[in-house]
């Protein structure tokens, strides 16, 4: 599966941006899906996960605030962040996994799926 991020960029606090995914390759990748992050000097960290039914998960850190969605026919997956804080400064990855699995189980495991795209980078400043 080949994953193309794009949508990043400087916002200040409380500011939105939408991140976009483009799919392509291996539809059994679809079943797990979705949005990882890594700060400098963190682990990266599951931020969003979308089942091939539109189920979602989301950490808690970002609930309430970033929200995933797909269009299958467009192979697109995005994320919507709103009211970011400076604490949401990371690298963004697209991700997916091929098991079939709950979508708070997809949102642990992603963020160690190989399966990932390049990124696009998110800063927010106070």
């Amino acid at each position: 599966v080949h994953l193309v991020e794009s949508g990043g960029g400087s916002v200040q606090a409380g500011g939105s941006l939408r991140l976009s995914c483009v799919v392509s390759g291996d539809t059994y990748m679809s079943y797990c899906m979705g949005w990882v992050r890594q700060a400098p000097g963190k682990e990266r960290e599951g931020v969003a996960a979308i089942s091939s039914d539109d189920k979602t998960s989301y950490a808690a850190s970002v609930k309430g605030r970033f929200t995933v969605s797909q269009d299958n026919a467009k192979n697109t997956l995005y994320l919507q962040l709103n009211n970011l804080k400076p604490e949401d400064t990371a690298m963004y990855h697209c991700a997916a996994r091929p098991e079939r699995v709950t979508p708070a189980r997809c949102l642990d495991i992603l963020a160690f799926s190989d399966y990932r795209g390049r990124g696009t980078r998110v800063t927010v400043s106070s």
